[in-house]
C-alpha cells in the first residue's frame, strides 16, 4: 500500500518545523520539506506506487538541493563581501608569520589577514582592503605608483 498524501504532509511539516527551530544549516531540510509537500499534492492528484513516491521524493530533494547550492554559490560569489571600492586601512600591529594582524579601517580596529603573507606589513603602514570575510578583512600592501 503506497503512503497516503497525509504521510507526506506529516513529513513536510516535520522537516519544516526543524527548519524553523534552526536545525537546517545548508538548506537540505527545507528542500526535503518542499519535496514532501510536492508529493502531498501529487499523491492527492494521482496514485503512485510506494517505490515511485520514494524515488520521486529523493529525486526532487536532490534536484532542489543542487539548485539551491548553485544559487547560493552564485549569490555569494564574493561581490557582497567586497567593499564598494578599494579602500585603505592602517596597520595597527605587525602581522604574524601566518598572515594575521590588526588594522584600523573606517575608524575601527579590525582583525585582518594579509593575502600576500610573504610581504611584511608593519605598524603605521597603509594597506589596501581587498575584501571581507565576516569580521576579518583581507588586506594587502599598497602598490607604489
Amino acid at each position: 500500500m503506497p503512503p497516503s498524501p497525509l504521510f507526506w504532509l506529516l513529513v513536510a511539516t516535520g522537516l519544516w518545523l526543524l527548519v524553523l527551530l534552526g536545525l537546517d544549516g545548508d538548506g537540505l531540510l527545507l528542500v526535503g520539506g518542499s519535496s514532501a509537500m510536492a508529493l502531498t499534492l501529487l499523491g492527492a492528484a494521482i496514485a503512485l506506487p510506494a517505490w515511485a513516491q520514494t524515488v520521486l521524493f529523493f529525486g526532487l530533494a536532490a534536484l532542489g538541493y543542487a539548485l539551491l547550492r548553485r544559487w547560493s554559490l552564485r549569490s555569494t560569489d564574493g561581490a557582497a563581501l567586497l567593499p564598494p571600492k578599494a579602500d585603505q586601512a592602517q596597520v595597527i600591529s605587525a602581522f604574524n608569520p601566518d598572515g594575521s594582524g590588526r588594522v584600523q579601517w573606517q575608524g575601527q580596529s579590525w582583525a585582518a589577514l594579509n593575502v600576500d603573507p610573504h610581504t611584511p606589513l608593519n605598524p603605521g603602514e597603509r594597506v589596501t582592503v581587498m575584501g571581507r570575510d565576516g569580521n576579518c578583512l583581507q588586506v594587502m600592501a599598497r602598490k607604489s605608483p
